[in-house]
Order: C-alpha cells, then structure tokens, then sequence
C-alpha cells in the first residue's frame, strides 16, 4: 500500500496522542534521505523517523536503530540547531494531503521562545523534509528546490512555504452526491476502483480497492455493477477518518512475507494469507519496512561489489570451462605415445613426404591397422618426435590443468559466500567488512580509491535458545573467521550448512548441557543463514570447536572440520525471528 493521505491522518492522529510536549532530546540522519528525532516524551523515549525515500516515504515512531555517520551532515547540524531542547506543541496534517507538519516551542538566539514547523511531504519521488520558521518561511530542506528543477514549486529559504498544486480532483472527505452521480455518467463502464482513484485525491489502489470491495462484495466490479452501494461505500470511509477510527493491520503471505499495511481491516485478501493486527502504527509499519528498507539499502551501498563479483563470477566460470576443454583434449595423450611408438617401430618403411600411412598396430589384442596422419614436410624420425613432444606436453597440462582448475573451482566457491554474505549485511560496518575482505583477498585493484581500514570488533548476529542457550552467528567471511577462531571456545558446538556457502553459528554452554531442542534451534539458525534458506531438510553439519581448523594461507570464512554429525531441518524465519535478540 502506498503512504496515502489517510495512511497520514492515522499517524498524525496516533502521533499527537503520542509526542505532544515531548522535548527533542537528539536529531540524527542516518540515511541520507532519513532524519530521526529522539524525544523524551513522559517516562518513556521514543525515536521519531522522517523519511523522505523515493520508494518508501514515511513518519512513525519506530523501535529500529541504526549506524550514523561519524559525520552529520549540514541539514541535520542545522535541525540540531534550531531544534534542540524544542517541545513539540502539535501535529497537523496539511488537507488530506501526504503531507504533515510537525510544530515546535523553540528558543532563539536571543532567549525569546519562537514556533519552528518541520513539514515531512511523503509523496513518493516528491518527497521531502523541510524546516521553516515562524512566519512559515522556509529555513532549509533535505532538498532544495530551485527553478531548474520545478518551475511550478520551488523550495528555497526565504520562501514562503506553500502545498504543492492541487490535482483537478475532489475531496473524499466530503463527498458531494451530485458530482459523484456527475462522475459516474460518464464512468459507467469502468471499474469502481479506478474511477475512485481517477476522480478522487488522497486514495492509495489499496483504498480504492477496499472502498469497491465493500460496495460490490468482491473486486473487479465496475461503477454501475456497484450502484448506490459504491457511494455509500464511499461515505462509510469519510466517515472513518473523519471520525479518526484507525486500526494497523498487515496482510502477510504464507511464508511470512509482508505484502500490504492499512488503516483498515481489509476484506479483499482470501484465506491464504494472514490478516494480523498491530498494536500501534509505529510497530506495524517497523515490520513491513525494516526488511524491505535494509534490502534497499543494502543494494544501493553495495552495487559496486555485485558488479565486481558478478564479474569475477562470469570470469571465472569462462575460465573453468576452456579448462576443462582442454582437459578433456589431454586424453588423447595416449594416441600421440602410441603413434609415436608404430612410426617408430616402422621408420624403415617410411619416407618424407608420406601424408598419410597405415601401419600394423601392436598393441592392440586383435591386431588390425591403424591410419596415421603425418606432416610431410618432416622426416618419419621428426613426425615420431613430435608426436613424444605432443605426449609430453599432454602429460605435464592435464596435472597443471587439474590444479588450475581446482583452485578456480576454489576461488568461484569464495565468490559464492561473498555474495551470501551480502544478503545478510545489516549496517554499514558489516559492508566495510566485506570492502575490507575482498581487499585483503587481492581484489583491491578492482575497488576503486579504497584504502585499508582498521575495524573494530564485530557486531556478530545473538540469539537465544528456547532453553536458554546463547547461539552466535556470523554475518560475513571476516565475522565467521573471528567467532570460530576467536570467540568460541573447544567444547562449543559449530553449525554450518553442508556443501553450501553460509553463516558459522555456535551454540555456547557455558549456561548448561546443550538439549535436544537446542541442537535443533541451532541447527535451524545455521540453515537459514545459508544458501539454502528456502529449503526443505536443509543438511546441517555440527561438531565440537575443536574439531574445526582453519588451513594456513586458506580464504576468509574457509575452514575444514572432522567428526562431525549431520542435522536435517526445515528453515523457519518466524522460529528465526523470535529467537533473536
């Protein structure tokens, strides 16, 4: 579901319930297009996130922490400025536009206490954030808008804030029977939800939707299947939100994934999928973007890595296949001995300038001819000697070959678990640490201007078994190395999924003897942080730390383990997810 104008005016409404008179302990920006402000609202802190994504613009209170830069950038120096030890006094949705404006008792340099207004505009690659002072002059935004960028709204300081152009369209709010019935004579034959979102401002698909839906009893009617009963319908939603009745639900598939959010219940999903309310808009909203946001993200800061593996994966597999093609021409090493051997044996009958001679073979059990092809342009002796130097050469390739391409084969495996290690990145230290792998493991004249870091310890992956048993899980080649070698001590048991690139997890017991259950849950951590997450009897390996070694010389993440037992579960994200902390 998009962000839509009634998707604001639940949040707005949640939100002044929430952070009226809460004083703004904090301002950070985290993202480039994400500002958070930490309150202090009561007894309790909150962290409020503005976020004005192309794909994914929103305002909530949130639960999430994330990595801020070392250095803030000048819009968030600016909101710490003015906004600092602010009270925010109320929160006002714009119309029934994607758009809210967040008010603040603030002091100026004089000591004078001045309102300061925070406009977040979720309107998808519109978006923005933007600060404007007393008079409701803008102060700065996230982006600045000039001339050469929009000749109908430009956002610049000094000017007077304004909404951007209202669409030719009506408001939902007050629906008025004799333009909707005017509308409607001329929409007849379309589907009543399109004719909702054509005619009407403010209203996501899903909306439109769910507003048809209830009229028509199921989806895909059009204006005139739905009657009277689509103004209604219509009237029904006004009334909702005018009467601030909001409830968070999300829609989840079968495997958990979230499809769409609402502030509604909706009616239009079937039985295969899960319809689950929340507590609060701030906790649904966390569950439907954490994931979806951290991919993004994770894909943005990342491209360059993708690209260079990808290369290097394309590189290698080209390489590893004209190998084996000329592994494969080695067998014929055997013909060149053996037809160096008959000319040989028959130099006394042979003569320069022969092409072609068909000699009595030998060696085989029942005799026969064989046809030789020879260079006329040597000597019998000199076409003998080349086919030895063939034989030879034959020979010593197929050894330097096989090695070859076992260590290509090896270092196709090591691009493998880099890119397993890139779905599972979480913050930007986890991809300094892939940037810091890949250049220590001698791709550095492919990255470019990057230069060695010291990194700090990682933040390795923490959970909990049911039975109490702490299990830690490596997110990357560099964090796997450590918890192995490092953290886990020898009578630690080491998860791993078999034969596939993954996570190392270990289960610690220093809180007790490890339980069936443990064995399990564990295993289970270890199959989803794999290749293999959307499997089913995924094997798992498991053995003690002291078991397990790490080759001198060998690639990050590489180790070798013996007596080992093997484990076969299904990964479970939910199971996953709550064991978590």
């Amino acid at each position: 579901m998009a962000f839509d104008a009634g998707m604001v005016s639940a949040i707005t409404y949640e939100l002044n319930s929430r952070i009226t008179d809460a004083r703004v302990e904090k301002v950070l920006q985290p993202e480039r297009d994400e500002i958070v402000l930490l309150l202090h609202a009561g007894r309790e802190n909150l962290r409020l996130v503005l976020s004005a994504g192309t794909n994914n613009p929103r305002f909530h209170i949130t639960s999430q922490q994330k990595e801020n830069p070392t250095t803030a950038p000048m819009f968030c120096m600016l909101l710490r400025k003015h906004l600092t030890g602010s009270r925010v006094t109320g929160i006002t949705q714009l119309g029934f536009e994607r758009a809210v404006e967040f008010a603040f008792d603030c002091m100026d340099e004089l000591g004078y206490r001045k309102p300061k207004y925070l406009v977040a505009e979720t309107m998808g690659k519109y978006s923005n954030i933007i600060l404007l002072d007393s008079d409701k002059k803008v102060i700065s935004a996230l982006r600045i808008i000039d001339l050469s960028a929009s000749s109908k709204r430009q956002i610049l300081p000094g000017f007077v804030y304004e909404l951007p152009p209202k669409q030719n369209k009506m408001l939902p709010l007050e629906p008025d029977r004799a333009a909707f019935d005017a509308a409607a004579a001329d929409s007849g034959d379309m589907t009543a939800d399109k004719f909702l979102t054509a005619n009407y401002y403010g209203l996501s698909a899903l909306t439109a939707r769910e507003i048809a839906c209830r009229a028509a009893g199921r989806l895909g009617a059009t204006v005139d299947e739905c009657g009277e009963r689509l103004y209604d319908a219509l009237c029904e939603f006004a009334a909702m939100v005018s009467e601030h009745c909001f409830e968070p639900w999300l829609v989840r598939e079968p495997n958990g994934r979230p499809v769409e959010y609402s502030f509604f219940r909706p009616t239009e999903y079937g039985g295969d999928f899960d319809v689950i309310k929340f507590p609060d808009f701030g906790s649904l909203l966390d569950e439907f973007f954490i994931t979806r946001d951290r991919a993004e993200r994770i894909k943005q800061r990342t491209s360059d890595i993708f690209r260079l593996l990808t290369n290097a994966e394309t590189r290698l597999q080209k390489k590893i296949a004209l190998q084996k093609s000329d592994l494969a021409d080695c067998a014929e090493k055997e013909n060149y001995k053996l037809w160096g051997d008959l000319v040989t044996a028959n130099i006394w009958q042979l003569k320069r300038g022969d092409e072609e001679v068909e000699l009595d073979n030998y060696y085989s059990e029942d005799g026969g001819k064989i046809k030789i092809r020879l260079d006329k342009r040597l000597s019998p002796q000199q076409n003998a000697q080349r086919f030895y130097k063939k034989y030879a050469k034959c020979k010593t390739a197929e050894v330097e070959l096989a090695r070859q391409i076992k260590l290509a084969e090896a270092e196709l495996d090591y691009i493998y678990t880099v890119f397993d290690s890139l779905t599972r990145a979480e913050s930007e230290s986890d991809i300094l640490e892939i940037r810091d792998e890949l250049y220590r493991s001698g791709y550095a004249s492919r990255m470019k201007s990057y230069a060695a870091k010291k990194l700090s310890q990682p933040k390795l992956m923490e959970f909990r078994t049911t039975d109490g048993l702490r299990v830690l899980c490596g997110k990357n080649n560099h964090q796997n190395d450590w918890l192995t070698t490092r953290v886990a001590s020898k009578s630690d048991y080491w998860f791993h999924v078999k034969n596939q690139p993954g996570s190392h997890c270990v289960l610690f017991c220093e809180d007790g003897e490890p339980t069936e259950r443990d064995f399990t849950e564990a295993a289970t951590i270890a199959a989803y942080y794999s290749k293999a997450s959307d499997g089913q009897n995924v094997a798992v390996d498991y053995t003690l730390i002291k078991n397990v070694r790490k080759p001198n010389g060998s690639k990050p993440g590489f180790v070798i383990y013996t007596t080992n037992y093997t484990a076969y579960v299904t990964p479970d994200e939910r199971l996953v997810m709550s064991l978590r902390k």
